[in-house]
């Protein structure tokens, strides 16, 4: 009986001392922990995460690797559409015509996109008709339409964005056209972002530091309502709100934004990858890391 009440002992010491450990770990730990998981699969990843409210929280893995941006761009061309509103030049209740025809950035000639090809098919039907601007922006974030993220950037321009970026020192962060202008493509004239200068541009919007506190948390709200949530959501609990945009095409799996923790606390997380040869493995993984931030931050 005793013998039993030792091991009994025993076993709870090393126990307790094993929650120690995992529940007091520190940055340095974390990135090791996280490096491990991401070097288990084929693929370039990088990884940018930051406290808005205390900036020395940080950690950062590839940070400024150029990525190509996939639909992680459509953060930018929001932030410009909500700052142009903000300037009095339109409205975001504005009516806008949707169109499927677009001018390519290399010779002008004209383009349409192919529903196949896109998310939020149901924009498809209104084409030849009106919606509003604010309308546009909540299928573009919400459902990665790049149908609406096109007529979008034909309403603020592509050149406006980034300069707006390089505004807010985000200056990597590359925004030359629209979604599926193949031309532009086979010439190598993609968008392309970093890790870093997503977490700048999500930080800036997590202290309210973009716009105005009304216009930030309006863009905030519209993330909110993310339809794609395979990653950084996927391995964290319900009552965790997560403002993100993800973006995907062939090899690629990112996810951007900004973690809201029940008790009031938010950080800011940046997920990106590319060359995967396993787009599951790679959103696996990806979910995985986001939840060893969560676990990081909530020991605190």
């Amino acid at each position: 009986m005793y013998r039993l009440l030792l091991i009994s002992l025993l076993l709870f010491i090393n126990s307790a001392k094993l929650y120690c450990q995992s529940s007091n770990m520190s940055l340095p730990a974390i990135q090791q922990q996280i490096q491990h998981e991401l070097n288990s699969i084929p693929g370039t990843f990088a990884l940018a995460f930051i406290n808005p409210d205390n900036p020395k929280q940080q950690l950062l893995i590839n940070a400024k690797e150029v990525f190509h941006a996939a639909s992680t761009m459509k953060t930018p061309v929001m932030i410009e559409v909500y700052r142009q509103s903000s300037q009095g030049k339109f409205s975001l209740q504005d009516s806008i015509l949707v169109k499927n025809e677009f001018k390519s950035i290399v010779d002008g000639s004209l383009y349409s996109m192919n529903i196949k090809d896109d998310s939020g098919e149901g924009l498809y039907k209104m084409i030849g008709k009106t919606m509003t601007i604010e309308a546009l922006v909540y299928d573009m974030i919400t459902y990665s339409s790049n149908l609406a993220t096109n007529i979008l950037i034909d309403k603020v321009g592509a050149k406006n964005v980034m300069i707006t970026m390089k505004a807010l020192g985000a200056n990597d962060i590359q925004v030359l056209r629209g979604v599926e202008d193949s031309k532009a493509y086979q010439q190598g004239l993609n968008n392309t972002t970093t890790a870093y200068d997503l977490m700048l541009i999500f930080q800036k919007m997590a202290l309210h530091q973009l716009v105005n506190a009304e216009v930030d948390q309006a863009m905030i709200n519209v993330l909110l309502e993310q339809k794609f949530n395979e990653i950084i959501p996927a391995a964290l609990p319900k009552s965790v709100k997560v403002a993100h945009k993800t973006g995907s095409i062939t090899g690629v799996q990112h996810d951007t934004g900004i973690v809201y923790l029940p008790d009031g606390r938010k950080y800011v997380l940046v997920l990106l990858s590319k060359n995967l040869q396993d787009s599951k493995q790679g959103i696996a993984i990806l979910s995985k890391v986001s939840g060893i931030i969560y676990r990081y931050m909530i020991q605190k």
